[in-house]
């Protein structure tokens, strides 16, 4: 195969990329994925993926597509046990939280912070604020469908 047919752009700093993707935990369950929806369009560097997701796309052009396993510390981080916070039920008024439910908080910044309720009693309700993919390793599948150069407005 020469690389003649390939006029097309690869993937790096700078590029729009349009892609499907899938996201798998390590027992191959599916977290998320654009399959069943449009794909998903983004620039890379632009934040939206995580750096450790955007540098096994690199040199790819349209049409390719790969399968990458993405490690805790370049993908969602490690869970951090200090990000498990116990909170006083009052502070949860009309909303009564339970196990497995994922939650808005405010941060200090003023941004929203996502938690999910762990344990709930009458005083306290447990709250992890990891993401909950940290400590995951992760396998990204794929699929290349467009890349350009981004435009800048």
């Amino acid at each position: 195969m020469s690389d003649q047919h390939a006029q097309g752009h690869r993937i790096d700093e700078g590029m729009e990329v349009t892609l499907h993707f899938t996201l798998r935990l390590e027992d191959g369950t599916e977290v998320d994925s654009t399959r069943d929806k449009a794909p998903a369009t983004f620039q890379l560097g632009d934040g939206n993926l995580p750096p450790g997701f955007e540098q096994p796309l690199k040199g790819m052009g349209a049409g390719e597509s790969g399968s990458f396993e993405i490690t805790p510390e370049h993908g969602f981080g490690q869970h951090n046990p200090q990000n498990i916070q116990m909170l006083k039920r009052e502070e949860f008024d009309s909303d009564t939280p339970e196990v497995g439910m994922v939650m808005s908080f405010a941060d200090a910044a003023g941004g929203e912070l996502p938690g999910v309720i762990k344990s709930v009693d009458d005083e306290q309700v447990e709250v992890d604020f990891n993401h909950p993919l940290a400590g995951r390793t992760l396998t990204f599948e794929v699929e290349v469908i467009d890349v350009k150069p981004a435009t800048t407005h």
